[in-house]
């Protein structure tokens, strides 16, 4: 179950396109994959919905404060469809990975370029592509029984939508190295002490988790979290001169704002603050 009936009761009803589900409620854009008889197997149209939604999402900025990134079904996402990749490969070789550039680079690059902070429920399978996807977002739930596996060199392939970048980040190169060389499957238990997944949860309970997640990030000092962002998308590779000088600008264009002068007040007066993202 990708979203509990009574998390579904409380939501406006979805926008639907290419198989990938949009609702924006109370501030929070639930973007849902919805092919589930296919473990929401990464195909063509699935993937040009993931782009569009989340476009949507830059479209809808100013009523988007964080982002839920789920699936229905059983699985997250068992990455590729490799029926249709192995149709591709049948009909128009030369082309059969034009996919990556044209679709999985656009997406992965929209995916991390959002200043809201992006929460990813993930059920049961999430493999390649789909790895790749869940760790595009800031922070993910996973279910009990989700399985992880980086997968490509299981069909003599490499990576794409920037799993080697997020690993290596996540996790160093050699340990990067492991999972995507023999491409074992890990749990949700060894992706939570590796810091791959925020909380675990109940089978079934991920979505309504992530949501919850979503709700509380999408309440907070959402300015903030696209300055927090922005830091630690910058800090791989920056000296610390260049680190300690965003830092110090980002400290600058936040003391400007109304969310800082009114949380400070609030803290003075032991009161709790409300933020608006301005």
């Amino acid at each position: 179950m990708a979203v509990s009936d009574e998390v579904r009761a409380q939501e406006a009803p979805p926008e639907s396109r290419h198989g990938v589900g949009y609702t924006l409620d109370d501030g929070v854009a639930t973007i849902e994959l919805q092919r589930p008889s296919a473990g929401n197997a990464l195909d063509v149209s699935l993937r040009l919905g993931l782009l569009a939604a989340v476009r949507r999402v830059q479209s809808d900025r100013e009523q988007v404060r964080a982002v839920l990134l789920t699936a229905q079904g059983k699985h997250f996402c068992v990455g590729q469809d490799l029926k249709e990749h192995a149709q591709a490969l049948e009909t128009k070789p030369a082309s059969a990975f034009a996919s990556v550039r044209n679709e999985y680079n656009p997406l992965v690059e929209a995916l991390h370029a959002l200043s809201q902070p992006v929460v990813a429920a993930v059920e049961g399978a999430c493999v390649g592509a789909g790895l790749g996807l869940a760790l595009c977002a800031d922070v993910r739930v996973a279910a009990e029984g989700a399985r992880f596996s980086t997968a490509f060199t299981g069909i003599g392939l490499a990576a794409d939508s920037g799993l080697s970048r997020a690993l290596a980040q996540a996790l160093g190169p050699s340990h990067a190295a492991t999972l995507m060389l023999l491409g074992d499957l890990f749990d949700a238990e060894a992706a939570q002490r590796w810091g791959l997944v925020h909380q675990v949860v109940p089978d079934g309970g991920a979505a309504a988790a992530g949501l919850a997640l979503a709700r509380r990030l999408a309440a907070g000092p959402t300015a903030a979290y696209g300055e927090v962002k922005a830091l630690l998308r910058n800090a791989p590779g920056a000296s610390l001169h260049t680190a300690l000088e965003g830092e110090a600008a980002a400290q600058e264009r936040l003391g400007a704002t109304r969310d800082h002068r009114a949380a400070v007040q609030a803290f003075l007066t032991r009161r709790k603050p409300s933020f608006e993202g301005r």
